[in-house]
């Protein structure tokens, strides 16, 4: 009788725990609006206040008519690209929550290698010769953003 007890109690109790974890989990992506970097609409990204600056660049930027965050920041296969934004998002919350981060904002290698390829598959028909091997651009040293840093995210000030 006693062990019975003890097993109802023990599972009432990881019941409750489990209850509370995952409805503060599921309150925190509700209030943080989660559900909202599934989809690609580029206001998302001014949720968290240090992307304004990004987000008012890139609209007066010469690629707002054409490429959205993600086109850019994201890759385009549909399991990596889910991938990157869940570690992203992962890294900027644990960042902001602990105010633990570069301002202003910075890309990491990782996400600059993901952007770095996004220009070359864009730009394919217009820099295929230059990352040709044995050219001074090739795949590795690629480096788009250091002489095109203003055409995603405008002019820099």
């Amino acid at each position: 009788m006693q062990v019975r007890l003890a097993i109802k109690l023990s599972a009432l109790t990881l019941a409750i725990l489990l209850g509370i974890f995952f409805g503060m989990g599921f309150y925190t992506f509700y209030y943080a609006k989660g559900y909202s970097y599934l989809y690609d609409d580029p206001t998302v990204c001014t949720n968290c206040h240090i992307m304004r600056d990004q987000f008012d660049g890139w609209q007066k930027a010469s690629h707002h008519a054409y490429a959205t965050c993600n086109d850019c920041h994201t890759p385009h296969a549909l399991i990596p690209k889910y991938y990157v934004k869940m570690e992203n998002g992962f890294h900027h919350s644990r960042a902001f929550t602990f105010q633990n981060f570069h301002e202003p904002i910075q890309i990491r290698p990782k996400n600059k290698h993901v952007l770095l390829d996004n220009c070359l598959r864009c730009h394919d028909n217009l820099v295929s010769q230059l990352v040709s091997v044995g050219s001074y651009h090739n795949q590795e040293t690629m480096d788009c953003v250091r002489c095109h840093g203003g055409v995603g995210h405008g002019p820099r000030e």
